[in-house]
């Protein structure tokens, strides 16, 4: 992979996962005596390992990057190895890009093969495009072509990504097609074709709350191996994916230490759980749920700026005061109907919880 240009990569404010967890990687790959499928730089076992977490024999310990069914990530790892694509399939929220980026960064060491999917993507995104200059001046010709990165991926044997793949138009979905079922990207401007080495494969990404902005098609649905990943199963998963996202993130924004406010995390992640489930955790109170998500993403997203707050204006250690504006953001994104439900929520459960007084105040503050 290249050096980001400005030279600083060491201090970039997000990393890829490649260079983020560069001293895990090698790690794993020193001490992987396990068969590895063609250009893979990991061992199937080795990079469900990375992804799941592990301590190595000589003592690396290698920090989970997805809290999940183990089978989930086997299954996806197992997937790739084979001549079928990825889809990992799942709500906002359930870290499709994170797993997505980690798979890539594992298997072929550079998870920058990327497309992100709009609404506007074109078909030379996927395929390829045309330096202008050289195409007028020289005609159609190798020189003049750009590829795309899955081209790239596809003549160097190795992963591509397609991020929200069903926010693409349905014909430049279906330009995958023939890139998986034939492994062969034709060029008929030049009378010429790509054909995909070993060691590519594909991981695409997309929303299960999307299904009907595009849909894929059956025939390129087929072409796909779908993975679905859930919502953490418990409150303490789900506390202790957001405290580790959080504490990666905070150490790249030099904010204060998770462990300063785990309490207001759990706090965050059991009104995210019931608002989303439609019940609290007792399961003896019914609430209505706002019209949003409340993914772990957004939990991950208002408790780093909690912790923001507090660094900056506050004593650096996180309080309810600092997590409430975040959390009315992220509850009501409909003003009318939304405020409702978060108001009677506040009311009816937060209220009368022992030892959320604090809390409650808070979120009230800053509702009215």
């Amino acid at each position: 992979m290249s050096k980001p240009e400005n030279g600083i990569g060491a201090e970039a404010l997000r990393p890829h996962a490649e260079d983020a967890f560069a001293h895990e990687l090698k790690a794993l790959a020193a001490a992987d005596d396990r068969p590895r499928p063609t250009r893979w730089k990991l061992s199937p076992w080795a990079v469900a390992t990375y992804l799941l977490g592990g301590t190595l024999d000589d003592g690396t310990v290698i920090t989970p990057k997805y809290v999940g069914p183990r089978r989930i990530v086997e299954v996806a790892v197992t997937t790739l190895a084979t001549d079928r694509a990825l889809l990992l399939l799942g709500v906002p929220g359930t870290a499709k890009t994170w797993v997505s980026e980690h798979l890539a960064a594992a298997v072929s060491g550079d998870s920058t093969l990327l497309v992100q999917g709009t609404a506007g993507t074109p078909e030379e995104a996927i395929r390829y495009g045309w330096n202008y200059a050289r195409l007028l001046a020289h005609g159609p010709s190798r020189d003049a072509l750009v590829p795309s990165p899955v081209m790239r991926a596809m003549a160097e044997g190795m992963t591509a990504r397609v991020e929200e793949l069903t926010r693409i138009p349905a014909d430049v979905q279906d330009t995958l097609i023939t890139v998986l079922s034939e492994k062969t990207l034709p060029i008929p401007e030049l009378g010429q074709e790509v054909q995909a080495v070993r060691g590519f494969n594909l991981i695409a990404t997309a929303n299960d709350r999307d299904r009907g902005v595009n849909e894929l098609s059956s025939a390129l649905r087929r072409r796909f191996n779908t993975v679905v990943l859930p919502l953490p199963a418990t409150a303490d998963a789900e506390v202790d994916i957001v405290a580790r996202r959080v504490d990666q993130m905070g150490r790249a924004l030099d904010l204060p230490a998770v462990p300063e406010g785990l309490e207001e995390i759990r706090r965050v992640v059991t009104v995210f759980r019931e608002l989303r489930d439609g019940v609290t955790d007792d399961g003896r109170t019914k609430v209505k749920s706002p019209s949003g998500t409340l993914s772990t993403a957004e939990a991950i997203s208002v408790v780093t700026g909690g912790l923001a707050l507090a660094a900056h204006f506050g004593d650096g250690v996180l309080r309810p005061s600092d997590v409430a504006a975040g959390i009315l953001g992220a509850v009501v994104r409909d003003p009318a109907a939304d405020k409702v439900v978060w108001q009677e929520y506040l009311e009816a459960v937060v209220r009368e919880r022992d030892g959320w007084k604090d809390f409650y105040r808070a979120c009230r503050e800053v509702t009215v």
